[in-house]
């Protein structure tokens, strides 16, 4: 395997409550909810991984590549990693987003068996009278 080839996949998709319609219509993911909240496009959570789609590993989920391809092909830096530590998804708010509370490594390691959560918004859309708290 080639490591400076990229690999396509393919997102997990969340309907929540305030979800919308914009990853569907302005987006164009292609989709079988009336809302999607959420479309988790690199992800190796167990609770929505990204597909591999194309090539050897076609129909894969992220974990089961990383498995099989080795992890070698996260580069020099995840072998320290118990998992694959990254999510990245984009978000359609048409309403409130529910309270969130995010644990440090600590907390998260103690009480629910994995790391804490950090997080870094980058806003591609918003309506004129959108805010963030």
């Amino acid at each position: 395997m080639d490591l400076n080839t990229p690999i396509k996949l393919l997102p997990a998709f969340k309907d929540y409550i305030w979800g919308g319609t914009k990853l569907k219509k302005d987006f164009n993911k292609k989709v079988n909810l009336d809302t999607v909240a959420e479309s988790w496009e690199l992800s190796a959570h167990p609770d929505g991984q990204s597909v591999v789609s194309g090539e050897e590993y076609d129909g894969c989920t992220l974990e089961e590549y990383i498995t099989k391809a080795g992890k070698e092909v996260l580069g020099t830096k995840a072998h320290a990693m118990d998992y694959f530590p990254l999510l990245i998804k984009l978000i359609d708010a048409k309403d409130n987003l529910s309270v969130q509370v995010h644990p440090d490594d600590e907390y998260a390691l103690l009480h629910e068996g994995g790391y804490g959560k950090t997080e870094m918004w980058y806003i591609l859309d918003c309506e004129p009278d959108a805010y963030l708290y």
